[in-house]
C-alpha cells in the first residue's frame, strides 16, 4: 500500500507540472489586483505649466478612484514613498517640454514595474469640439493589436489602472496599436432607441437598432513606449525588462508590441 501511495503522488506531482501554468514575476506585481480597486496617484514634473496642471487635471477625469497630487519640489522618491504610506497602487507622473506634454511614467506599487512613455499630439478636452461630458462610470477598455509579449505587458499596465465596469456601463476606452504608437481615445456612447433620436436630431440619417452614437469626451494623445523597468519610479538602478533602441540597423523594421 505505501509503495502504491508513492506512486500515486509521483504520478501527481508530474501531472500538476505538466499542466499547471507556472507563476512569474506579473503573477506577484499585480497579486492584489483580484480583491482590491486601483488607486491612482497623478502627478506632473516640477514646475509644471497651466496647460500641464490642466491636462493633469483631465486626466484624474478619466482615471477613476484617482487623485491630482500638487508635486511642488518634492524628489521622486518622496512622491513615491508617499504613495505606498497613502496607500496608492499606482503613480502615473506626466511631464512636458515648453508647455506641451511629451511624457508620461506609469509605476505600480509597491514594487514595479515602470514603463515610460513619450507622448505626442495631446488634445485637451476644451479643444476638442463639442466634447461631450465626462461620466463617473467605470469604462469598459478596447485593446487592439497588442500582439507581442512586451504587447501584453503593457497591455497588463494599462489595464490595472481602471477598476472592473458594470456591464451597462455607457463609457469606453480604446487603446490602440499601429507600428508601436498607441492611440488613446475617450468616449461616451448611447444605446438605441436613445441612439435613433440623437441620430435624427443631428440629421445623421436613419439608424438600425444595433447602432450608437458615440461622443468623444477626451483628452486625446499618442502613447510610444520607451522602456519597462521591474522597480519603481524612484529606483532607477532596477534591472530593465526592455528598452527602446531606434538607432539599431533593423530598427524601422521591428514592431515591439
Amino acid at each position: 500500500m505505501r509503495e502504491e501511495a508513492g506512486e500515486l503522488r509521483e504520478k501527481l506531482t508530474y501531472e500538476d507540472t505538466a499542466t499547471a501554468k507556472p507563476r512569474s514575476h506579473i503573477d506577484d506585481e499585480y497579486a492584489a489586483a483580484s480583491w482590491r480597486e486601483p488607486k491612482v496617484c497623478i502627478t506632473t514634473s516640477r514646475d509644471p505649466s497651466s496647460r500641464l496642471k490642466q491636462f493633469a487635471v483631465e486626466m484624474k477625469l478619466v482615471f477613476p478612484n484617482s487623485q491630482r497630487i500638487n508635486r511642488g519640489n518634492t524628489t521622486v522618491k518622496e512622491v513615491v514613498d508617499a504613495a505606498r504610506s497613502s496607500d496608492f497602487t499606482d503613480i502615473i507622473m506626466v511631464q512636458e517640454t515648453r508647455g506641451e506634454p511629451d511624457a508620461m511614467i506609469v509605476s505600480h506599487l509597491p514594487y514595479g514595474p515602470t514603463v515610460s512613455f513619450s507622448m505626442s499630439n495631446a488634445v485637451l478636452r476644451h479643444d476638442i469640439e463639442g466634447h461631450g461630458t465626462v461620466s463617473e462610470a467605470f469604462p469598459h477598455l478596447i485593446f487592439h493589436n497588442f500582439k507581442t509579449p512586451l504587447g501584453e505587458r503593457i497591455k497588463t499596465v494599462l489595464t490595472r489602472l481602471f477598476p472592473v465596469p458594470k456591464s451597462d456601463a455607457l463609457r469606453v476606452m480604446t487603446f490602440s496599436n499601429d507600428r508601436d504608437y498607441i492611440s488613446f481615445r475617450h468616449h461616451t456612447y448611447t444605446k438605441t432607441p436613445e441612439a435613433a433620436a440623437a441620430g435624427a436630431g443631428a440629421g445623421g440619417g436613419k439608424l438600425r437598432p444595433t447602432d450608437v452614437v458615440l461622443k468623444e469626451v477626451g483628452p486625446r494623445f499618442e502613447l510610444h513606449p520607451f522602456f519597462v523597468r521591474l522597480g519603481t519610479l524612484d529606483q532607477t538602478e532596477a534591472a530593465t525588462e526592455w528598452v527602446l533602441r531606434p538607432y539599431m540597423n533593423t530598427a524601422t523594421k521591428r514592431e515591439a508590441l
